[in-house]
């Protein structure tokens, strides 16, 4: 619309903030925000490693700090330029319409699971929660998504490898296998309690192993499948690549693709969650390993190796989501993990350049 004190073109916009932008699922957020036309405030440590951000503005902050969170919250106004001589309107400045709140000290097996980092979980990620909550609250924040993760789940539902039980009703009684999951269900509460308490308008998706390029392949916070297409992409064909256990502990592993489509129509629905984010299509780690070694043309052989390894077994339930959503994640591992290697091959055969 036409401001005629001004001579200056206004437009509408939904704005929304993504925390945790400069991580890998964060990232792509972002893009798919910008082709959906939100004006869109990136927050992290980092900028993301792999390519530059899509975001119209990116702060790299701390969000363990309540004054970077109280900073981040504010919505933009319309002073803050567009380019092109376009500028923001929010709707009267009454706080952001989405807040997707991705930001956690996590990352694999490696990272997760040897006990050394429990602490730093449980403390970093939880101050960020904390934080998040009250001032998304006071500045009246339309929305908020909450990424938790299936690492909330019971380990003593996830004992057999053929049958784990993931349904979002299994939750209880509680016995996540980390840290990382208790504070993840720690959270969970938190923000549903701002939400019956404060009439903060919440929804929360647990996911489940997400995955693609432009994440994490060589830092110690890899998961399995980025870390085996970049143990195979390394290996001579007819060598050795190792897998930790015995390698029939099962997983189901869901494109990021597929993520960012989830969150999307759970952020769209009348529908608060908790709820499954992840794929059925459930794999050996054995077999995984082989399905990249087909993509990759190679013959290896696996040596297996003691490691931390979590629970026996998982698979993403998908009753839930079908019925409140009426859609579930159909994308096949095989082409996800086409992708993934191609894009991880590449890395390796820059990083052998240098």
């Amino acid at each position: 619309m036409q401001n005629n004190k001004t001579n200056k073109q206004y437009i509408i916009m939904k704005t929304a903030i993504v925390l945790g932008a400069g991580g890998f699922i964060g990232a792509h957020l972002v893009k798919r925000l910008k082709q959906e036309g939100y004006w869109v405030r990136g927050v992290d440590l980092k900028y993301p490693p792999y390519a530059p951000t899509q975001a119209d503005q990116f702060i790299i902050g701390d969000l363990r700090n309540p004054e970077t969170v109280k900073e981040v919250m504010i919505a933009p106004s319309q002073d803050l330029q567009m380019g092109k001589g376009l500028k923001v309107d929010i709707n009267n400045n009454k706080g952001f319409d989405e807040v997707y709140q991705l930001a956690a000290d996590m990352g694999g097996a490696g990272f997760v699971f040897t006990g050394e980092n429990d602490a730093d979980i449980m403390h970093n990620s939880a101050l960020i929660n904390l934080n998040i909550c009250e001032w998304a609250y006071k500045y009246g924040v339309k929305k908020i998504f909450y990424s938790s993760s299936a690492c909330i789940y019971p380990e003593y539902n996830q004992k057999d490898p053929n049958n784990p039980k993931t349904s979002e009703d299994s939750a209880y009684p509680a016995n996540p296998d980390s840290e990382y999951g208790w504070e993840k269900l720690f959270s969970e509460h938190l923000y549903l309690a701002f939400m019956r308490n404060f009439g903060l308008n919440v929804r929360i998706a647990r996911f489940h192993n997400i995955f693609g390029p432009e994440g994490s392949w060589n830092d110690g916070r890899e998961k399995a499948p980025a870390a085996l297409c970049r143990k195979v992409a390394m290996a001579p064909d007819n060598g050795e690549i190792e897998i930790w256990g015995d390698g029939e502990q099962t997983r189901s592993f869901l494109f990021v693709d597929e993520c960012i489509e989830g969150v999307r129509r759970l952020m769209n629905s009348d529908f608060t969650g908790p709820v499954n984010i992840g794929s059925e299509e459930m794999v050996t780690i054995n077999q995984l390993a082989q399905m990249i070694m087909q993509i990759a043309g190679k013959n290896l052989s696996i040596k297996h190796i003691s490691g931390p390894l979590g629970v026996r077994g998982r698979n993403s339930d998908n009753k839930l989501i079908k019925e409140k959503l009426g859609w579930a994640p159909d994308f096949p591992l095989a082409k996800g993990l086409e992708i993934t290697y191609k894009w991880i091959n590449e890395q390796v055969a820059a990083n052998n350049n240098f």
